[in-house]
């Protein structure tokens, strides 16, 4: 049976531009022109049937469908690196060191690794959780995750925003109901050391003037003040990401739909030259389980506004 699948070339062409949402930067990193990217996209989108991107003046936005799909091609690819590396003999196990900050680990990559590892037997993950600065890229340092806009010198895949809305647990709502934002006024806020403007920004953006931020315990990081809210302590204030899996499953609800944009984004980095294929097939595993978070994100959360 002949399988009708998509050209090679197109499909590389695909998940560069879907990664760097950017035609000309997909065309530098694979060294072609901008124009043999998007002849490839839509030789792709031809074959398919479907549109991948929609086209705007400043940049590019995957469709539906290409959200959807860019999963499934990174894994294929994942599966072709693997597959090669058996097949050369390059099959010895392999030391992946990444530098990830505390909230990021515990809140979200953690909960995820098993998933990779069984996946990729021959990579083993060593986390560094460290206060870095940006000199990390060391020689003991593969890549890392930085919250951050601008990362010269540095590939930069996009894996999600950095955006707040409260969250307590479900005990200290039906305790003590939270109607609308004013009602915080009769409860304990949870504050985070290095992030003590987030209530203020979110309560300014929901119009909730009585409610002061000058009392409530502080914790060093989202992960404490999280688990602490969780606990019944207080209302914390949350980003989106580190309280998806709390929010499924009950342990954490967000009693109001308003979620602050923040401009700052988490970001998979890793070096322009010399990266050994172990950094890859973690990229590939890391890129679709950020657009599932994405793709949850979109649909968890009502209005938003420019913080």
């Amino acid at each position: 049976m002949v399988r009708d699948l998509p050209p090679l070339n197109a499909l590389r062409a695909f998940e560069a531009a879907a990664r760097r949402l950017s035609f000309t930067r997909a065309a530098e990193e694979l060294g072609v022109t901008q124009a043999a990217i998007s002849h490839h996209v839509r030789v792709l989108e031809d074959h398919l049937g479907f549109r991948l991107f929609r086209r705007l003046n400043n940049g590019l936005l995957l469709t539906e469908k290409g959200e959807a799909y860019l999963p499934s091609v990174r894994q294929a690819f994942d599966v072709l690196c693997e597959a090669t590396d058996a097949v050369q003999g390059h099959g010895e196990s392999q030391v992946l060191t990444l530098s990830v900050l505390p909230n990021f680990a515990l809140r979200w990559l953690v909960p995820r690794l098993a998933e990779f590892q069984r996946r990729s037997s021959l990579v083993d993950v060593r986390l560094l959780t460290a206060y870095r600065g940006n000199e990390f890229l060391r020689e003991d340092i593969d890549a890392a995750i930085r919250l951050g806009a601008d990362w010269p010198g540095l590939n930069a895949d996009h894996l999600f925003g950095s955006d707040m809305f409260p969250v307590c647990s479900p005990m200290l709502v039906a305790q003590r109901p939270l109607r609308e934002p004013r009602d915080l006024a009769h409860h304990l806020l949870l504050h985070v050391y290095g992030a003590l403007d987030d209530w203020p920004q979110w309560l300014a953006a929901a119009d909730a003037s009585n409610v002061s931020v000058d009392r409530g315990p502080s914790f060093d990081s989202y992960a404490l003040a999280l688990e602490a809210a969780a606990c019944g302590c207080g209302v914390a204030m949350a980003r989106t990401a580190f309280v998806q899996d709390d929010l499924a499953s009950g342990r954490l609800v967000a009693p109001f739909s308003l979620t602050v944009k923040r401009d700052e984004a988490w970001y998979f980095l890793w070096p322009k030259t010399g990266v050994p294929r172990k950094v890859l097939l973690f990229r590939g595993w890391l890129l679709a389980h950020a657009a599932q978070t994405r793709t949850s994100i979109g649909y968890s959360y009502g209005a938003a506004v420019a913080g």
